[in-house]
């Protein structure tokens, strides 16, 4: 069983490179689950309905959220309706929308399980540590497998949380800086890991967005508008193998292809 997680996917230009790319991506890596993070889909920032079932009309199997998730106005009472996105589970519990998803193929169950990491994120939610242990214990009893999604800033807490997963969890894969790191590797234990996917996105940018308005923020303080930009658009994410008996990953890649818009 092969599964794709594409990364972090920002505004249109991120949504253009799935719907070029992603029927040919997902017949050269021969993936049979595919999930991704859709919380910057809409505008650079949050998701929507219509959104949402564009980007599931491409394949996608799931999509999953970030801290982003309700910035966009009235999401927060559409989100109960769709049935293949799933927020963060480590929100208050009487936040709308599902804690997880399960995905199921060819008779394999994978579960789907977003937590938000805590040390240096404004959105604050439970403990993604003890978060992570209830939703694998409540999900193993049905799925075959349970993947993690670590939406996080700081990448300590993010290998900290694989390391503390490992042998329990396929996965751990971590998104919310937009910039993919080199570290993809299956644990000790057969557990699946890797800090951050990356964004699907304009790489000619400052995480997504356009790079003048980003660096005059930075040196004169002022605020003014972030548009989403639109060079060097990239899908980027990572590809496992999980072992159909075991529930374990026996390998794990960076996925990266490039798209001129």
């Amino acid at each position: 069983m092969r599964i794709l997680f594409i990364g972090d996917i920002v505004g249109k230009p991120g949504r253009e490179c799935v719907s070029a790319l992603l029927s040919a991506v997902r017949e050269e890596l021969k993936a049979d689950i595919i999930i991704a993070n859709a919380e910057n889909a809409a505008g650079g920032a949050g998701l929507t309905t219509v959104i949402a079932h564009e980007l599931t009309g491409y394949g996608i199997d799931g999509l999953t959220l970030g801290d982003h998730l309700w910035d966009q106005r009235g999401f927060s009472e559409e989100i109960g309706n769709l049935e293949k996105v799933c927020r963060p589970a480590n929100l208050p519990a009487d936040n709308p929308g599902r804690t997880h998803l399960i995905i199921e193929k060819d008779g394999f169950k994978l579960g789907v399980v977003t937590v938000l990491g805590r040390t240096f994120m404004k959105t604050q939610g439970d403990c993604p540590f003890r978060c992570a242990d209830a939703k694998l214990a409540e999900l193993r009893k049905e799925c075959d497998a349970v993947f993690v999604e670590v939406h996080g800033e700081a990448t300590s807490e993010k290998i900290a949380l694989g390391w503390y997963l490992d042998g329990r969890a396929v996965a751990v894969v971590g998104t919310h800086t937009h910039v993919p790191t080199a570290d993809a590797r299956v644990l000790p234990r057969g557990t699946a890991y890797l800090s951050d996917a990356g964004m699907t996105g304009p790489y000619e940018s400052v995480l997504g967005r356009e790079i003048q308005p980003i660096v005059a923020k930075f040196l004169d303080g002022l605020p003014r508008k972030w548009p989403v930009a639109t060079g060097d658009v990239r899908l980027c994410g990572v590809v496992l193998e999980i072992d159909r008996e075991s529930g374990c990953a026996v390998s794990c890649d960076r996925v990266e292809r490039g798209l001129t818009l």
